[in-house]
């Protein structure tokens, strides 16, 4: 499969962790992870400035992928996120990603950010749930589909 460029939605505070285990697969390109000292310089030009980089990386994207950790649906951020990309009629879907093991140990699951944005779950959402072997069946699952579920919302948009 082709590496498809993907924009990555997540709450940096509870899940950076996480998303780095994600991007660390090298299964497709994404938009580079800002640091927590680049967002506070975004974010101290205003809610525009958070704006225009958010569109701006979403531009040359073909794909959201929503990584929903325990507080990600409630995530203003998160939120325009997802309603820009599906304003300009990008690809999107989510992943459930308390089942990998960060530094913290799990997380708890998250809500469905789809239904907190549109009233329902307007796109898929996969769950891999499983535990076993450290959260290694998990990451295995994600690794393993993440590709053809990148593939299924493109053709699905």
């Amino acid at each position: 499969m082709s590496r498809r460029p993907v924009f990555l939605s997540f709450c940096y505070d509870d899940d950076v962790n996480r998303v780095q285990q994600i991007r660390n697969m090298g299964l497709f390109d994404g938009q580079q992870l800002l640091s927590s000292n680049d967002f506070e310089t975004v974010k101290r030009k205003g809610k525009i400035a958070i704006q225009n980089w958010i569109d701006e990386q979403l531009k040359y994207k073909q794909c959201l992928i929503v990584l929903i950790g325990k507080n990600t649906a409630d995530r203003p951020w998160v939120q325009y996120e997802i309603k820009k990309a599906d304003e300009l009629g990008k690809a999107i879907f989510g992943i459930y990603i308390h089942n990998l093991k960060d530094f913290k140990g799990y997380s708890t699951k998250g809500s469905d950010p789809f239904i907190k944005v549109f009233g329902y779950s307007k796109y898929k959402c996969y769950d891999p749930q499983h535990l076993n072997f450290p959260g290694m069946t998990a990451y295995n699952t994600i690794q393993d589909n993440i590709t053809n579920w990148i593939e299924l919302a493109i053709l699905n948009k």
